[in-house]
């Protein structure tokens, strides 16, 4: 008989996050590699496929000089400037790349020191050369900030969307992290609190945009039959589909749609689910108004239904579609790209090892993210069961 290549998931590692001074975004890429290998079991030796996105984004050096740094010596290499959605979308290829046999054990991270070298935080005010598109923009006082603060006031002018519909995104993902003890913020969150906020970017407030920190992961993805000696059950990838829209917001063809609705579909029909059968979603919250965005387009509900959607607390801890369960890019870690936090966490609820904040009986997981400005979207379906 063949071997078994069905792609799974077998180790997971975080570095020292949120707040980590001691670490460069070099050091927290070995701190969680060595964290994945020590999770599942593998010698180092074992890897001969690695994908990674750089500090700034991953150009080709990111990915020879991070494998040098770590020692990986590989067959298939890999480096992707998609922002948020890189990791998630490294999984679909990885998938691909073992299935076909072009190595058996891939190595996926992310690091970055965002919060404590801020001087690194290039983009978040508009700077930079303005060749193309941003020429357009920037001169205008573009930021990351106003361009999704667009989307929103977009959405609440065709579909009646509210800021208290907003707001209970945030809340609801600050319930999840205070069941984490390694979440930025913790502390109580009310509708009020969020919508009463300092504006950042109208109609955006402090609480609807995300936390700056440190951070990163580690994943590693290999054959059913691999898994078979290794230390952890394994995590089935039973779907994934990405979909690149646009880069430049002036460039979106529709802000009030994302290529979520595009990824998700194709994702849910590799999978052979439906949204109906997901029991969590980790979903990327740059800001309030990408989760809801994504819902939308993921299939979760229809396209200008989003509000209504979350605001019976359906996001909740206990609710019907528990999201971003660790807390999220809004309160408890966000460096720059959360994309492979998503796949952690939605791997340890997998598991039945998300402790404090497990969902009961989780048996399928959706990990989403989302990179540039709701440019590029990336899901991922995981399960407890194979395929």
């Amino acid at each position: 008989m063949s071997p078994d290549r069905t792609p799974v998931i077998v180790g997971i590692g975080l570095s020292d996050y949120p707040k980590a001074p001691h670490l460069t975004h070099y050091g927290h890429q070995a701190q969680a590699m060595k964290r994945a290998l020590d999770d599942c079991g593998l010698a180092k030796d074992a890897i001969d496929g690695f994908m990674t996105v750089g500090q700034n984004g991953a150009m080709l050096d990111d990915v020879s000089t991070m494998s040098e740094f770590l020692g990986i010596k590989h067959r298939w290499a890999e480096g992707q400037q998609v922002g948020g959605s890189a990791s998630e979308n490294f999984v679909d290829h990885a998938s691909t790349v073992i299935r076909s046999g072009y190595c058996d054990t891939v190595l996926i991270t992310y690091g970055s020191d965002l919060r404590s070298c801020k001087h690194r935080m290039l983009g978040l005010t508009g700077e930079g050369r303005l060749e193309g598109p941003r020429g357009w923009e920037i001169p205008y006082g573009a930021s990351i900030v106003s361009n999704y603060a667009l989307t929103a006031r977009r959405h609440m002018h065709e579909f009646g969307t509210t800021p208290e519909q907003l707001a209970e995104i945030a809340v609801s993902t600050r319930l999840h992290a205070a069941n984490n003890p390694m979440a930025l913020n913790r502390g109580p969150l009310t509708i009020d609190d969020v919508v009463n906020a300092p504006r950042i970017s109208d109609p955006l407030g402090r609480w609807d945009c995300c936390v700056i920190s440190d951070g990163g992961g580690a994943v590693i993805v290999t054959t059913a039959e691999r898994a078979r000696d290794l230390k952890q059950k394994p995590i089935y990838v039973l779907g994934a589909g990405s979909a690149l829209t646009h880069w430049n917001m002036s460039q979106m063809p529709d802000f009030t749609n994302s290529g979520a609705a595009i990824a998700g579909p194709r994702a849910f029909a590799q999978a052979g689910v439906s949204p109906d059968d997901i029991d969590t979603a980790q979903i990327y919250d740059s800001f309030t108004i990408t989760v809801l965005l994504l819902l939308e387009g993921l299939g979760f509900c229809k396209r200008g239904e989003g509000g209504a959607f979350v605001a019976d607390g359906k996001l909740r801890p206990g609710g019907a579609l528990p999201v971003n369960t660790d807390g999220g890019g809004l309160s408890s870690s966000h460096p720059g790209m959360r994309g492979i936090f998503l796949l952690i966490e939605s791997v340890l609820q997998l598991r039945g090892q998300a402790l404090g904040r497990q969902v009961p009986d989780a048996r399928l997981a959706l990990a989403c993210g989302s990179g540039g400005m709701l440019s590029c979207i990336s899901a991922v379906i995981l399960g407890k069961e194979r395929p």
